[in-house]
């Protein structure tokens, strides 16, 4: 591997300390090794320009059936934003719902280097990781659903804990997995039956469990393992007027747990796309709706055990795709647009509806409100992560954006005041016009690497710049001695919209802000060992017999085919 040196940079690591200091940093044999190991490296000045360790996404819908089914339901969101072959790259297009090529492209201009599939289907694991085999540069990973699934409903139902931890951890090695998602805890299972959990007191039918049992025993089971990231939850009652009581019930049930794992993630429970769980009143419209992301924060400042990210509108035309299936059926019957559902048999289901935020009108704007204002409220950078829950608020192609709207408190005005038809109202009814705060660099880099990569477990991998990380180089157009957010934040969404150089495990894919490479991407997976359970095993063969339509023999992920270049994180639980 050719050996990099980036030289005169204004360097951003929140790991060493580095508040845009001026240094050097040096890549060989696909690490972040001192300068002093170099040889004969290729010299990049980087003088007048921003380094920091390429992105970390911790919650982005990019790989599956779902958003498959996204891609065939919307030709028109591929029709008109397609770009031919050029040098090294392959045809790209989509923009909601980009092709797996324009996906790994995309993060590749945006100087990320690793993604996280928020919401894997076990029954589909083999399509998710075919479509992440053919999405190039971008190391990732996926996340199995569990919180509807019927092993665990029905062991969580009798409080067998160390039996739910084994069912884990049999279906992270056969789906190649890598944590535990809960999606609309018990409520997409009362879909099912035509029900929800709308609380995290409502009772799931048949299983007579509640969302609260649910997310208290998938965090048991969590740190039972020891897995390297925390239980990932999207709560009960998504984009509802007045959720926010029941987000607050959701968050509380992580009091009194403690992480215990060997991956240096201090956290039990990770709260997913918080801006569509942050809502007051009644209703959508101006007068029966109001934020209440500064009562979420109140409590989220105060807490040590918890992270999340913030789920940001980015006021686009989209498509919402989600495991939520009752969510997106209420969604279908409020924009009367094409819809599509689909219930996995004992696991989980998903539901896909186009949708415009539309800048004119009332709600798309406070919900835009609602999520820069949860950036802004928070305290502790290192677990606050910026998102658009890709593509359900926006594409992923706007963190830019929402970097500009976090650094600059112009840019939040100028939308107040040009871009949003009900400014005022959001005024009155969200706490934006009021928040003078402006994110610096440093805590941008807190959010979009140093912090997503220790809740994933990965720190000693990823999102620093420390000898012996992966040689993961991120440079960006952005001279931060030059550049002042207050009049120029528009040369921020610019920056960060394309880096000039990117360096992915020690190799240059994208030089001059073109992608030169396809790199060598890797799936990272979970392979944890428990002491023998033979009464799971029994169960997993009886349900796979009774209930399943394939058999226990074809349902496991195996062989390079389908995971061609595989990162293995052993988990030994069986202590």
């Amino acid at each position: 591997m050719a050996e990099y040196l980036i030289r005169n940079g204004f360097v951003y690591d929140p790991v060493l300390g580095i508040d845009g200091d001026k240094k050097d940093i040096a890549v060989k044999d696909g690490k972040i090794v001192e300068t002093t190991a170099l040889s004969k490296p290729t010299e990049i000045n980087a003088a007048g320009m921003t380094v920091m360790a390429a992105g970390v996404d911790v919650h982005a819908h990019v790989a599956g059936p779902k958003v498959c089914v996204g891609r065939n339901f919307r030709p028109e969101d591929k029709l008109f934003n397609s770009t031919p072959q050029a040098g090294i790259k392959r045809m790209e297009g989509g923009f909601s719902v980009p092709t797996t090529l324009r996906t790994g492209y995309n993060y590749a201009r945006m100087g990320y280097g690793f993604v996280m599939e928020a919401a894997m289907p076990p029954l589909f694991a083999r399509h998710v990781h075919e479509e992440i085999r053919d999405t190039p540069i971008i190391d990732e990973a996926a996340l199995p659903v569990f919180g509807n699934n019927w092993f665990v409903l029905e062991y969580l139902k009798n409080k067998e804990i160390e039996n739910t931890a084994a069912y884990i951890a049999w279906l992270l090695r056969v789906t190649k997995g890598f944590g535990i998602k809960n999606v609309n805890p018990g409520g997409t299972e009362a879909w099912g039956w035509g029900m929800n959990c709308e609380t995290v007191n409502d009772v799931v039918p048949y299983f007579e469990i509640t969302p609260a049992e649910i997310i208290r025993g998938l965090i048991e089971a969590n740190e039972y393992l020891g897995l390297p990231h925390c239980m990932h939850v999207h709560g009960n009652s998504l984009g509802e007027p007045g959720n926010y009581t029941v987000t607050l019930d959701t968050l509380k049930q992580a009091e009194g747990y403690t992480a215990k794992n060997d991956f240096g993630r201090d956290t039990v429970l990770h709260h997913t796309h918080l801006q569509f769980h942050s809502y007051g009143g009644t209703s959508y419209s101006s007068k029966g709706f109001e934020s209440k992301s500064k009562e979420v924060m109140d409590y989220v400042n105060k807490q040590d055990n918890i992270t999340f990210d913030l789920g940001v509108v980015t006021l686009d035309e989209t498509t919402t795709m989600t495991a939520d299936g009752p969510f997106e059926h209420h969604l279908s019957h409020m924009n009367h647009l094409k819809w599509a559902n689909v219930d996995v048999e004992l696991e989980t289901a998903a539901g896909v509806v186009p949708f415009i935020y539309n800048p004119k009108s009332y709600i798309a704007g406070a919900q835009w409100a609602v999520g820069i204002e949860l950036g802004l409220y928070a305290k502790d950078m290192m677990k606050t992560y910026i998102t658009t829950d890709h593509p359900n608020a926006g594409p992923f192609t706007r963190y830019p954006r929402v970097i500009k709207w976090l650094m600059s408190r112009a840019a939040r005005e100028h939308m107040l005041e040009k871009e949003l038809k009900y400014g005022d109202s959001i005024r009155n009814t969200c706490y934006i016009g009021e928040i003078d705060r402006e994110l610096t660099l440093f805590e941008i880099a807190q959010m979009t690497r140093a912090g997503p990569a220790k809740v994933l477990g990965l720190s000693h991998m990823f999102g620093s710049l420390r000898p012996g990380c992966e040689g993961d180089v991120a440079i960006y157009p952005y001279n931060p001695e030059a550049i002042d957010p207050s009049r120029d934040p528009e040369l921020i969404e610019r920056a960060f919209s394309t880096a000039q150089y990117l360096i992915k495990g020690g190799e240059m894919v994208v030089k001059e802000g073109d992608i030169v490479s396809n790199g060598s991407k890797r799936t990272f997976w979970v392979d944890c060992t428990t002491s023998e359970n033979p009464q799971v095993q029994r169960d997993i063969s009886e349900k796979f017999k009774r209930y399943y339509s394939v058999t226990e023999a074809n349902y496991e992920v195996s062989g390079h085919h389908y995971v061609p270049n595989p990162y293995v994180i052993e988990v030994d639980a069986s202590q």
